[in-house]
């Protein structure tokens, strides 16, 4: 039915299946639908996503508008709840006094945060390195709030891809050992403890020149970066390849 011309809004479904993507870029899916915002009812939709749990509104709309007076960040709040109800779906449970991301959506940085966890407590189950444990939270964004749950995911997928580095490389499975490692590299290229792994796999699989190659790489970039020089811990490991690998640095 229509009125006056217009047609009326989709009836909101709770049936269809959410989901929302953060890493590498904001999604939202709806029964498989892509789901198009404007970016203040994305925003919404990613910080309630973090968050994980009901939230004040007073403390959503102060934290997502933080330089705006409280009734300004109040009705920017309720113009993106009113955007994101056009889609016609349930994406947020709201109350006069809370907000939350619906319940039953899924959110692909849960799932990492989950995996990676589960990989600190038992780097067992490790099965093949997962490619969620890589990429960007929302890397085109640069809002402050974003800047402590991306050290948290990025720390803890660190400790993950490393723990499970350790435990291949004590099964000798050291291609799938470099690999993690590399990972790990990729993600902090100024991380010790990573180049320190990649160092420990390349010697015990006796490939000494790859070891060199290793901590030179991360000799010459911690240097140029941060003028500093390796910790006793890299430079005793390197010290059976003889002393043209801790001069080289």
């Amino acid at each position: 039915m229509t009125t006056g011309g217009t047609a009326a809004l989709q009836r909101p479904s709770r049936e269809a299946a959410i989901h929302v993507r953060l890493l590498h870029g904001f999604e939202l899916r709806c029964g498989g639908q892509q789901i198009q915002l404007p970016l203040s009812s994305q925003r919404l939709v990613a910080f309630l996503a973090l968050h994980n749990r009901p939230l004040l509104r007073v403390y959503v709309a102060g934290s997502l508008w933080i330089d705006a007076s409280e009734a300004r960040s109040h009705a920017n709040l309720r113009s993106a709840l009113w955007r994101l109800r056009r889609s016609g779906h349930y994406v947020v449970d709201a109350t006069p006094s809370h907000l939350s991301l619906s319940s039953g959506a899924e959110v692909d940085v849960h799932r990492v945060l989950a995996l990676s966890r589960g990989l600190l407590r038992d780097p067992d189950t490790a099965g093949g390195l997962d490619h969620e444990l890589t990429g960007d939270l929302l890397p085109d964004w640069y809002d402050d709030w974003l800047d402590v749950e991306r050290e948290r995911l990025r720390q803890l997928r660190l400790h993950a891809l490393e723990a499970v580095a350790e435990r291949l490389l004590a099964e000798r499975r050291f291609g799938e050992a470099v690999e993690a490692g590399l990972a790990a590299v990729e993600t902090d290229p100024l991380r010790e403890s990573a180049h320190r792994l990649l160092v420990k796999v390349y010697l015990a699989e006796g490939n000494w020149g790859e070891a060199l190659r290793q901590y030179r790489v991360f000799c010459s970039r911690l240097h140029d970066e941060l003028g500093l020089r390796p910790s006793g811990q890299m430079e005793a490991l390197v010290r059976p390849l003889g002393d043209v690998a801790v001069t080289a640095s």
